[in-house]
């Protein structure tokens, strides 16, 4: 194949093939030839079992750590190596791990029908209407930010004993009653479809290799977290130390997330900017710098609780605290705000990066007006006012005022 510079387009060297359960009888005659002109072939014990017979290279187990197998391929660059995989190698699989180091047009992929297609196609679940998640070497947390009754769930758990656990997990959260399917070694002469609900499997343990389908159904009134910013203050676990539900979807909107972006969350108390951060879409990214042991568990439990785990608790105190970390896309201060942090804050945002500071002291409030007098950007005052009783009436009760100042970087 000939570029538009005339020359020669590169040849691929490296072949990544996914391999169902069913071995070499799935896949076609170019990804055996893939394996057969390998001279390397890499892959767990299981995959180069199931395609022992097309081997003619050297079988080279993938070694532990997962980065010393990566390295050790790329050391062979520009002879024919086979990565093996699991179904398809671009869904949560090492072939997307390999394309961020090999340009594509050096590599070929072989995909074959991954766990997910093989378990709607079991169930006669349309693919697109249902939610996907990996939690394989991942907190298993994470399922909690889906447990919506109605919803439909394919979870692709790390071992045996994951349904159940998992099962015990949404029986504890109101979630008892739902359809689970456990989908053991899909496509092979293993296979096997167990029917329960999340709430009865006990302790059973299935075969490492396992889908979990669930639909999801209450067995008792819960109230999820709802989408969106500015949950109800009772979802999270504090001690005061919390930006309030309406102050914190303004700030949410004036820290502009956008998907992929990373938050700094400086004195993050109870984590719940961290926390509704990060509820927005899984490829958020939120360190939350919190100095007070206590509050940093409750941040941690909180993020667990509402099914973001993924959480970055740092502990320490601004600025120190900023050393070594990834430059931030959006930088919040909620509290401990002093000149010092605002400008170790204002340096370590990349270009067009957003800060937002709260202050509900005067001398912080003082503090914000000057900063806005130095370096522009956007000041505001927040007043909220709850009815509650009085007496045997009712009145306003006023929350103390919030002053947000909101700049961002050039």
């Amino acid at each position: 194949m000939t570029g538009a510079s005339g020359q020669d387009a590169p040849r691929p060297w490296l072949h990544v093939v996914g391999l169902g359960e069913d071995g070499l009888d799935g896949l076609g005659a170019g990804a055996r030839q893939a394996i057969g002109d390998a001279h390397v072939v890499f892959g767990g014990q299981r995959h180069l079992e199931l395609a022992a017979a097309a081997i003619t290279g050297e079988a080279s187990p993938w070694p532990t750590p997962f980065d010393a197998g990566l390295a050790a391929v790329l050391a062979r660059r520009g002879a024919a190596v086979c990565v093996l995989a699991s179904g398809d190698p671009m869904h949560y699989g090492v072939g997307a791990t390999l394309a961020r180091h090999v340009p594509i047009a050096e590599m070929k992929v072989w995909p074959a029908p991954s766990s997910f297609s093989l378990a709607a196609a079991r169930l006669g679940w349309a693919l697109q209407d249902v939610t996907l998640l990996s939690l394989h070497g991942r907190d298993e947390d994470a399922l909690r930010a889906h447990l919506f009754p109605g919803m439909r769930l394919l979870v692709l758990t790390s071992d045996g004993a994951a349904p159940a656990r998992l099962g015990r997990m949404l029986a504890d959260a109101g979630f008892g009653a739902s359809g689970a399917w456990v989908l053991e070694a899909l496509g092979g002469s293993r296979e096997r479809v167990t029917a329960t609900t999340a709430g009865a499997m006990g302790e059973a343990q299935f075969d490492p290799l396992n889908v979990l389908a669930l639909e999801l159904s209450a067995h008792a009134p819960v109230e999820p977290a709802p989408l969106g910013v500015g949950l109800d203050d009772s979802f999270f676990d504090h001690d005061g130390q919390i930006t309030k539900r309406e102050v914190r979807a303004v700030t949410l909107a004036a820290l502009a997330p956008l998907p992929g972006q990373l938050l700094w969350d400086v004195g993050a108390g109870s984590g719940s900017i961290g926390v509704e951060w990060l509820r927005l879409s899984p490829a958020m990214r939120a360190i939350a710098i919190e100095r007070d042991p206590a509050r940093a568990e409750r941040a941690r439990a909180n993020a667990a609780r509402l099914g973001v785990p993924r959480l970055d608790l740092r502990m320490g105190a601004a600025p120190e605290a900023f050393a070594g970390l990834p430059q931030p896309d959006a930088i919040f201060i909620g509290g401990g705000a002093c000149e010092t942090v605002v400008e170790s804050a204002r340096a370590a945002l990349k270009p067009g990066g957003r800060l937002v500071i709260n202050a509900v002291t005067l001398e912080t409030q003082a503090l914000l007006t000057t900063l806005r007098q130095r370096h522009g950007g956007d000041l505001i005052s927040l007043a909220v006012a709850r009815a509650a009783p009085v007496g045997g009436l009712t009145g306003w009760r006023a929350a103390m005022p919030i002053v947000q100042w909101r700049w961002s970087k050039p």
